[in-house]
């Protein structure tokens, strides 16, 4: 095969890419205004408690996040006649008691609870936390809550909806298994990496995320807010096996949110193993859950990109390894090469068209999840913040992809084959790599989870 020939395949190969992606970030965009743009009130939000399934809210707490009494009360303002809340901390001591004391005397009416105290299940400090609220819980449906989000208070009654309702077209039928919630991210400071993560996580992330659960080919979960049932994640272990296949033998592993433990990605195995094991579906609700970023350096955000890619890479190695393929700018550069050779378009033509429409689209995709534009005053600050991340992205993979140990909490671990963890001594070429401006606790705001938006 001679050079024209392989130039002719790889650019006609690379206009097709060009095309599929923007197809997905065209349904991404066109399926968040649809989504998220209108959210009617539920009826079971006015019902009478008797007619509606119970539901019990374990939300895990660990020191004082962004924000953390706005995002505790608005579990606590719910409009659903059945539910309750628990709320679980490792140590007595925690600062996060104080705020959940004064909630419970403000909203004397709502069923909350405190659990103290962890069970130590495996490697995931957030499993362990949540083993006992998951024992102690009253009901069977489960909305498990980050304790840096904040929800509308329509979010339980729509949820519970989705849950229990009849499968849409998408789900093919299937039972719905689990409800989960896009999220937008709501920068509370200045700080450049605050900024950044910003804009990527309302842009991006968001625009991937939910084509890719438009489409449902496959689990595709972060766990910020997740709603199920005890008794699915009761028949389940983690080990993507369904459970008609099994072998006898198989039947004495753990199940249950303990099984959990051994992986810090738990949301997402959670959800993979409701998917393959139980051959439930997943969908979204018409809501957004919000974020507060706190203070972040642009060097935090670096490793916290970093530790996404690897965990990610043991999961669904495939996927990682064609991400860099579908961020702007390498896509623009494979499109202005192949378009050049095919039809002798001039790359510095095409190449400002690209960014524009695709900037377009992505500040389309956040007006979508805030619900309203972009304000005129924020933009500038945004664009450059977007652009920031564009730029970082390509290097952040490089870096990641070469490594296999991630920091969390102040903790290091080396990632194993499928997500599993154990800790590491930090004595590898990464740990003695000095992260200027970085701090010890990189969990400001977002708990580790497998986004699978670029996967």
């Amino acid at each position: 095969m001679d050079s024209g020939t392989i130039l002719l395949a790889f650019s006609l190969l690379g206009i097709v890419w060009y095309t599929a992606l923007w197809a997905i970030g065209l349904m991404g965009c066109l399926t968040a205004r649809k989504r998220y743009r209108l959210r009617p009130r539920s009826p079971s939000a006015s019902a009478p408690r008797e007619t509606v399934p119970g539901v019990s809210i374990l939300r895990p707490l660990k020191g004082l996040d962004p924000n953390l009494y706005e995002n505790l009360e608005s579990t606590f303002t719910q409009e659903y006649p059945n539910f309750e809340i628990l709320l679980s901390v490792a140590d007595e001591n925690d600062q996060a008691l104080p705020v959940v004391r004064e909630l419970m005397v403000r909203y004397p009416s709502v069923d909350a609870k405190i659990i103290i105290g962890e069970e130590n299940v495996g490697v995931n400090p957030k499993v362990n936390n949540l083993v006992r609220s998951y024992r102690a819980a009253a009901n069977d449906i489960l909305w498990v809550l980050d304790s840096n989000v904040m929800v509308d208070r329509g979010t339980l009654a729509r949820s519970v909806d989705v849950l229990v309702g009849s499968p849409s077209s998408s789900t093919q039928s299937k039972r719905i298994g689990l409800v989960h919630h896009a999220f937008y991210a709501s920068a509370n400071t200045l700080a450049l990496g605050a900024q950044i993560e910003e804009a990527f996580l309302n842009t991006n992330h968001a625009k991937m995320y939910v084509a890719i659960n438009t489409a449902a080919v496959d689990s595709c979960v972060v766990g910020k807010s997740n709603m199920y049932r005890r008794s699915d994640v009761e028949r389940v272990n983690g080990s993507l096996k369904p459970l008609s296949g099994r072998k006898d033998d198989s039947t004495s592993e753990p199940c249950g949110l303990p099984a959990f433990g051994r992986f810090l990605a738990e949301d997402n195995m959670i959800a993979g193993a409701l998917w393959h094991e139980l051959g439930l579906r997943h969908d979204l609700s018409c809501d957004v859950v919000q974020n507060v970023v706190g203070d972040m350096t642009v060097m935090d955000y670096v490793k916290r990109r970093v530790r996404w890619i690897r965990v990610r890479k043991h999961m669904v190695l495939a996927a990682t390894l064609a991400e860099p393929f579908t961020e702007s700018i390498v896509l623009s550069a494979i499109a202005a090469s192949s378009a050049k050779y095919l039809f002798g378009f001039p790359p510095l033509l095409l190449l400002p068209v690209h960014f524009a429409l695709w900037l377009y689209v992505d500040m389309d995709v956040y007006a979508s999840l805030v619900g309203y534009p972009m304000p005129t005053a924020k933009r500038f600050q945004f664009i450059f913040a977007w652009a920031a991340r564009e730029m970082l992205a390509l290097p952040i993979y490089l870096f990641a992809i070469l490594g296999d140990e991630v920091e969390w909490r102040g903790r290091k671990y080396q990632v194993l084959r499928n997500g599993e963890v154990k800790r590491s001594s930090g004595t590898g070429w990464f740990d003695r790599l000095r992260w200027p401006g970085s701090r010890v606790d990189l969990n400001q705001y977002e708990r580790l989870g497998v986004d699978v938006e670029s996967s």
